[in-house]
Parts: C-alpha cells; structure tokens; sequence
C-alpha cells in the first residue's frame, strides 16, 4: 500500500525525474498489482529487482547508499521479490548486509540460486548462500540455468521438507533452453517457479513455455526484460505513442514492462537495476491499467514499426 515514506524517499530525486508526480499519483490511490504463486495461496507482486551485476559492490563502497535508497524506496512502493544468485558475485551479501538494516527485513520476499555441481557442492552453496543472505530460511531457491539440475533437485526437496526453503526453482536465460525448461517441468511436479527470458522483442517462451508452466501451476519469473539494454538502444529519441497514456504508462521502460505483465503467464518480472530513478520507474510498471491481449498486440506492432 502506498506510504508517507515512499512520497519523502523519491521526493529527493523527483526533480529529474519528470514521471514522478504521474506515478506519486497511482501509488497514493492504488497498490501494486499482486499475483499468486499457483502452487500455493501466496501472492507477490508484480516487479520485482534482479541484482546482477548491479548489486556486485563492496561493503560500504560508494554505491552502498544508493543501493539501499533502492531498497528502501522498493519495498515503500510495494515491491518484494530480490533476485540474486551465487555467481553475481558480492551480491548475496551485499543484500544481506543492507536488508539486515532496515526494520522491514522480513517484509521481501527473497530469491536465490544453487550454481555449481554435485549434490554436496550444491547443499554447502544454498546454506552458505541462506548465511549470507542472514535469513533463517529462504523463499526460493533456483537451480542456475539448470546446472546439475538432478543433483540439486533432491537437495532443495529435503531442504523445503524441513523448512530451510519454500519454494524450488528452475532458471534459464536463453531461448533455446525454453523446451528443456517445459520438460523438467513435466518430470518434477515439485517445481513452484521458472524463470527465463521474455521481452516484447523476443517472446520465444510464449510458444514453448508458458502454457506447460500454466498446467503444471508454476509461477513465472521473467529476467532480461530489456534485452541488456537493447531495447532502449532501439526506441533512443522516440517518443512512446500518444495513446500509452491510457495505460499508465510515462516511459519506455514501462511500456516494455507492461507488454510482459499482461501475459497471464507472468507472476513476477525482476529488471535490475541500482539507480533509485530507474526503480521508480519499473515499479510504476505494476500500477494501473494491465494491457489485454489485444492491446499488447497493438504495443509490439508498434514497436516492431520503429
């Protein structure tokens, strides 16, 4: 729900950020759109934060006050989801130590990978990775583009038994991992989440994945939304149609998050970033109108126009 502290957060970055009074206004009279996790009763909301790279920084280096303004300014506006990984580095303790000072710890919603091989390997990296993260228990743990996938699956299963997890994952990045995503899930009904890839400009999973991901009642993470950055490299200098403000939407970034969103397959998208003025505005992505079907059909024809 919104909050006073949201409004004195992004009030410091506001006047160089031109959507701030657009978005100030969705967030004072909505909350942010929620879906539920279909293997359990649960709902999180829409955007989320990936880490990668971003949150790959020393302990009290120059970037450690903005990143914890991004937190802060998250979880204000009703994001919950961080998504890191073993393999990014500093980023699981970087998480760690900042959440680990605000009040609203217990509030996010924490997601994690296993990125290494063996079944011993793999349970000493989720419990370091539970160590580092200061948690008693994680939300979700993922197996790492699906390495060793066999291997940790068991692990994550016994580990979900006993309450360290509470929920198991599958991740990949790339589109032709799409089908061997949608197989695992066929032989593993103990699979909560997947999360790949998915951008207006590349929607490979739409056919390959998301209706096994629906039958079988697995949440949707998707990752890369931008493309690296491609995405805005392409629309640089284009104005965003006139007619995207009957979606709320104020900015590129939204427009191509929202196209995500209204997929009825996708439970949360995770953009990284550590510029609070960026987080304002994919968070803005879950407020307000959802394109439908036709609409979202509409967004990607004009963009392919461009």
């Amino acid at each position: 729900m919104y909050r006073r502290s949201f409004l004195k957060q992004v009030s410091l970055i506001a006047p160089a950020y031109p959507s701030y009074s657009f978005l100030s206004k969705l967030v004072m009279t909505q909350t942010m759109l929620k879906r539920r996790i279909p293997s359990s009763t649960e709902e999180i909301p829409a955007v989320g934060l990936g880490t990668w790279i971003q949150f790959d920084v020393s302990a009290q280096g120059p970037e450690w006050s903005q990143l914890m303004q991004v937190l802060e300014i998250m979880i204000d506006q009703g994001g919950r989801l961080i998504d890191t990984s073993p393999m990014y580095g500093k980023a699981e303790q970087t998480i760690g130590m900042l959440t680990d000072k605000m009040s609203e710890a217990d509030a996010f919603f924490y997601a994690t990978k296993v990125w290494t091989s063996g079944e011993q390997a793999g349970r000493s990296q989720i419990m370091q990775s539970i160590s580092r993260m200061r948690r008693e228990r994680m939300d979700l743990i993922q197996i790492h583009n699906l390495l060793d996938w066999q291997s940790h699956m068991d692990t994550l299963i016994d580990l979900k038994a006993k309450g360290k997890i509470r929920y198991i994952g599958i991740t990949h990045y790339t589109d032709h991992s799409h089908q061997q995503l949608a197989n695992v899930i066929k032989q593993r009904p103990e699979i909560d989440f997947v999360q790949c890839n998915y951008s207006i400009n590349g929607t490979h999973a739409d056919q390959f994945l998301f209706d096994t991901a629906g039958e079988y009642d697995v949440a949707v993470i998707i990752n890369t939304p931008f493309d690296g950055g491609a995405l805005f490299r392409r629309v640089k200098d284009k104005p965003i149609p006139p007619w995207a403000g009957d979606l709320d939407i104020n900015s590129w970034g939204q427009y191509f998050l929202k196209f995500i969103l209204g997929h009825p397959a996708v439970t949360c998208v995770i953009p990284g970033t550590s510029n609070p003025k960026h987080l304002i505005d994919n968070m803005g992505a879950g407020y307000g109108i959802i394109p439908d079907a036709s609409t979202r059909q509409k967004m990607k024809t004009y963009f392919d126009s461009i």
